[in-house]
């Protein structure tokens, strides 16, 4: 299940994010968007706690984060 989203069309790269992750999981991938910019990408989405740490210090909005509501 995915709990992390990253709009890869809006990171600027800026690696804001990656310091602040407390299980680590976010890095600077070599993928470059459409205005040449080099984007943040997920190591494992099953590590992701859902904290929303990398939502709040991402200036640019790039993160949606989910948690799971159910028992399963």
């Amino acid at each position: 299940m995915e709990k992390l989203k990253i709009n890869a069309e809006r990171c600027k790269g800026c690696e804001l994010c990656i310091p602040f992750c407390p299980k680590q999981i976010l890095f600077l991938s070599d993928t470059l968007n459409s205005k040449g910019y080099r984007t943040i990408a997920v190591k494992s989405q099953d590590e992701c706690n859902s904290c929303q740490t990398c939502a709040i210090m991402c200036p640019d909005v790039v993160f949606e984060v989910w948690r799971n509501s159910g028992g399963k």
